[in-house]
């Protein structure tokens, strides 16, 4: 219900000391915004992020983390980054272990590297460590301003491509093949493998739910598409016989597919899982040369991805003054980059601003009490281990593949009619997913880039930091092939 305009012309002439502790803490009155509208926007944000519950461990748990683990540690480092986030900066932003940054950890760094992922946690301590010097610094402005546009949009959507890559290999929609490297697979194909549930057409059914839901502008559309493939993967395993299932392990359920939880879908969450992951980063580990071309991609995704959700989300929400200032924005990205550093001591990728968060804006949210209402769901989110052990990955990780086509939208802001800002752009979004390593496709991004602007004679728009990097990613294509 609308306030009526007695009770506008009172709440604007009540003086700061009569009104409530959130009122006066979030300055809710000066946001023109309630606690009822927050905490609906802060509910409308967690459902449309809560998603990487889910999601996170089953990418992490490739490295041999445990899976329980690293649910409650999402949970725990998405609520503690949130929360501050809403304290300190007074924002209604939600965060969490960032998207693509995951995949970058667990595939390239600890599978393809073979680090291990205690020194993987350690590189992403100190690339948290430089963020926050960073930005209590001229540094992050100067980092900022000398990065094309073009190679920060298609850091973006390369990371969208890489993730694509990944969620159509963890579906089993696409699969290895000696003669062609990756081909289609059996989309017929259901069953129970090495790593779980196997249903290519469910995965893919997965994600194109989550698409339509979200093109009709469904609410909790990424859950509704995942809870949706859940249960008919659950409404076959009942009908259907078990010889229809291909079952290649021993420990796969009765069903041959998918299996309901014993206790229930919610339980007490057991701390003690938490033990094999907390305070376990090798920070000395990560001290080695061929890792800071690692360090560099976490700080260079991280800072880029920060960086454009909170301008954009600021912009949505009206936080900018009339001469553009955006209010609050370096206290908002020291929260983030602190939330990086505290976030591995969980176990957790660098923690970052979820551009979803631009939904509860959308639903009202203002001020930092949105971010509040988000951290306290995510530790609610804690009892849904059971939920999240029980949900097959292939309609988990229909989200996994939306997600990277959002990313990918960045690639329409390039400037197509520049051939030194396209082509480097370019190759830096296609080789990340066809070396596998996003520092790779940065590196390949920006030699290109100053090779291309250097030979057209364009020498002058390649700014310092472009060619440091640039010395810094040929020194390590030399002598760290």
């Amino acid at each position: 219900m609308e306030r009526t305009q007695q009770q506008e012309v009172a709440m604007d002439s009540a003086p700061p000391e009569n009104r409530r502790f959130l009122d006066r803490f979030f300055k809710l009155h000066e946001h023109k915004t309630d606690v009822r509208t927050e905490v609906i926007a802060g509910l409308t944000t967690f459902i449309t992020m809560s998603y990487i519950m889910f999601l996170n461990p089953i990418i992490m748990s490739k490295t041999g983390m445990p899976f329980d683990g690293l649910f409650l540690a999402t949970c725990i480092g998405a609520a503690i980054a949130t929360i501050f986030m809403g304290v300190y900066a007074n924002w209604p932003i939600g965060l969490a272990p960032g998207m693509g940054l995951n995949a970058f950890f667990t595939f390239t760094v600890v599978m393809e590297m073979d680090y291990s992922w205690q020194i993987a946690l350690g590189a992403v301590f100190l690339s948290g460590v430089l963020f926050v010097l960073m930005s209590v610094t001229r540094l992050r402005e100067w980092m900022l301003n000398s990065i094309p546009l073009s190679l920060r949009l298609a850091m973006t959507a390369g990371v969208g491509l890489f993730l694509g890559f990944i969620g159509l290999r963890f579906t089993g929609i696409v699969v290895p093949n000696p003669d062609n490297v990756v081909a289609l697979a059996d989309l017929t194909h259901f069953g129970f493998g090495e790593f779980g549930p196997e249903a290519p057409a469910l995965g893919l059914l997965s994600f194109l739910l989550i698409c339509i839901l979200s093109y009709r502008g469904v609410f909790g559309s990424v859950i509704l598409g995942i809870g949706i493939t859940t249960a008919i993967a659950f409404l076959m395993a009942a009908v259907l016989p078990y010889e229809f299932f291909s079952v290649s392990v021993d420990w796969a359920p009765a069903s041959g597919f998918v299996s309901w939880p014993d206790g229930g879908l919610v339980a007490m969450p057991n701390f003690a899982d938490l033990a094999p992951v907390f305070m376990q980063l090798d920070i000395a580990g990560a001290f080695e040369v061929a890792l800071i071309p690692v360090i560099i991609t976490f700080l260079f995704v991280n800072i880029f991805d920060t960086a454009g959700t909170l301008m954009g989300v600021a912009q949505r929400a009206g936080l900018q003054d009339e001469n553009g200032k955006i209010e609050g924005l370096d206290k908002s990205l020291k929260a983030d980059s602190i939330s990086s550093v505290i976030g591995t001591a969980f176990g957790c990728p660098p923690v970052t601003s979820y551009v979803e968060s631009a939904a509860g804006v959308s639903a009202g949210g203002r001020t930092g009490l949105t971010a509040v209402v988000i951290g306290v769901l995510f530790l609610f989110g804690l009892f849904l281990l059971p939920l999240a052990q029980m949900l097959p990955a292939f309609a988990v990780d229909g989200a996994l593949i939306y997600v990277a086509m959002l990313m990918m939208g960045s690639l329409a802001k390039i400037d197509w009619d520049d051939m030194t800002e396209f082509t480097p752009a370019i190759l830096t979004t296609i080789m990340m997913p066809l070396t596998f390593s996003i520092a790779n496709g940065i590196a390949i991004g920006f030699v290109s880039y100053t090779a291309l602007k250097l030979c057209t004679g364009k020498a002058a728009s390649i700014s310092t930091g472009v060619w440091a990097l640039t010395a810094i990613f040929i020194a390590k294509f030399i002598f760290l092939p």
